[in-house]
């Protein structure tokens, strides 16, 4: 497989960042939705094979499968532009502003819960035959999801919202890490280890990922599990998307940028101050 080297891969991130920001408004929305629906089919796999299975490290095992076909295919999660877009903004990039990365962050909210939302509604369809009988095992597993990772979060009040805000940063430190292994190698193969790898990991350890949840618990509220769309909102997806944002920027965007690009400008100074030796 052929790897890219950190300085290399970090300004490709750097790049993609840049790209993001000025995409057009309808591209970055429809490119949002069809990422939030292959997510949300993916979960849906996952959670299927958990159920029939009961081995919650093969689900595990082959849900990344979403993850790298839809940034195979070029479309991006909210979890992705939190760690890609700032760093256009840091980097000082023309054109780059800060309005134009929150302009990036809240179209692709919107396009990835509307693709998670239609998932989920045709889940919530056909596990119960169009609503005409109860949810077979797989939509009632769904619910339960929802239930205990809102209600049983808020049973546990403060220590609640922080251990949900904490998994949202692990989360997303293991997430952005797979954005990043799409850009490590130029090669189909290699794209597809790196991404697999801390994937994994996320979604064996249940850690929270903002778009995957935007698939669960509306699901969950369409199949009658017992919480509200204000539990969803307070003790999940805000906490949620809040602890994604500090966990990918910080220790994936950051560490990253800081240690490939930042120091590039001072290594080829060094470099040319350095006298050459006569041959």
């Amino acid at each position: 497989m052929s790897y890219l080297a950190p300085s290399e891969f970090v300004t490709k991130m750097v790049d993609a960042g840049e790209s993001k920001i000025f995409m057009s408004t309808r591209d970055t929305i429809i490119r949002a939705y069809m990422a939030g629906a292959i997510l949300a089919l993916a979960a849906w796999f996952a959670v299927t094979i958990n159920v029939n299975t009961g081995q919650p490290l093969v689900g595990a095992l082959l849900f990344p499968v979403g993850f790298v076909m839809l940034y195979l295919l070029g479309f991006d999660l909210l979890t992705g532009v939190f760690v890609l877009s700032p760093l256009a903004l840091i980097d000082k990039r023309p054109g780059v502003t800060l309005g134009g990365v929150l302009r990036n962050w809240g179209l692709v909210f919107v396009g990835n819960f509307a693709g998670a939302f239609t998932v989920a509604f045709m889940m919530a369809f056909v596990t119960t035959f169009g609503f005409s009988q109860p949810p077979d095992k797989v939509g009632t597993a769904i619910g339960l999801i929802g239930e205990g990772r809102t209600l049983g979060y808020a049973a546990h009040g403060a220590a609640g919202m922080a251990t949900l805000f904490m998994r949202g940063m692990l989360c997303n430190w293991m997430v952005s890490t797979g954005v990043v292994g799409a850009m490590i190698s130029t090669s189909v193969s290699g794209k597809v280890i790196a991404m697999w790898m801390p994937i994994l990991v996320f979604f064996y350890m249940v850690f929270e990922h903002s778009v995957v949840n935007m698939f669960l618990f509306p699901s969950g509220l369409l199949l009658g599990a017992k919480f509200s769309i204000l539990d969803y909102l307070i003790w999940n997806e805000i906490p949620t998307v809040l602890g994604n944002l500090v966990g990918g920027l910080a220790f994936t965007g950051m560490t990253l940028y800081a240690t490939h690009v930042m120091t590039l400008p001072k290594r080829q100074a060094d470099k040319a101050a350095k006298p050459r030796v006569a041959a």
